[in-house]
């Protein structure tokens, strides 16, 4: 029996609204208000994602690359308006400004797809969308979306993206990490092989 308000319905709705959206350059991302949900899809020709590439060209519903959510500051308590935030499109510039310092990745091969949404839907939307797909830097390339780490929690070691496509200047100042960029391209190509052939 076929019920609406099923959270995994709730879920696919949100998934399918935010789809029928356009896909907008990360590189000129408008001016707009609101807290939701994001993903973000790469056409470029790094060698590490060319088969996620031929793949969404035969796409109608392309897999995005990275899934993510923003949420504003004191939203969950109710001491702001998901809709007056600049929360989300705060988080895409700030991706945006992760693949600008990267060595080898140009923002113009990247768009990207949003959905603002109130709060108490913004777990549920993500939770959906990284399910539907399991981008592959949610996945497999852990850091992404990671912010440079506090005062004293330098001590990490540096995470699998900055392996990869090292330029953030935070991120040299980790500890290093016994993978070399070969061994996660050859993981990716792997993850790959079983999700897309």
């Amino acid at each position: 029996m076929f019920n609406p308000l099923d959270l995994d319905n709730l879920g696919e709705s949100i998934a399918r609204a935010m789809g029928e959206s356009n896909p907008t350059p990360l590189a000129a991302l408008p001016k707009f208000e609101g807290a939701g949900v994001y993903a973000i899809y790469y056409t470029g020709s790094h060698p590490a994602y060319e088969t996620l590439v031929a793949a969404n060209a035969a796409l109608a519903e392309p897999h995005p690359i990275y899934v993510g959510k923003a949420t504003p500051k004191g939203g969950r308590k109710g001491l702001v308006s998901p809709q007056s935030s600049k929360a989300l499109r705060s988080r895409l510039s700030q991706h945006a400004k992760s693949i600008e310092d990267s060595t080898n990745l140009e923002l113009a091969d990247f768009q990207a797809r949003w959905l603002v949404l109130d709060h108490v839907w913004v777990n549920l939307g993500e939770s959906v969308l990284i399910r539907r797909h399991s981008p592959v830097w949610n996945a497999i390339v852990d850091g992404f979306g990671n912010h440079a780490p506090g005062s004293g929690r330098a001590a990490g070691k540096r995470p699998r993206w900055d392996i990869l496509h090292e330029g953030r200047s935070w991120a040299a100042g980790l500890q290093e990490s016994p993978e070399t960029p070969d061994q996660v391209l050859q993981e990716i190509r792997q993850y790959f092989a079983a999700r897309l052939s």
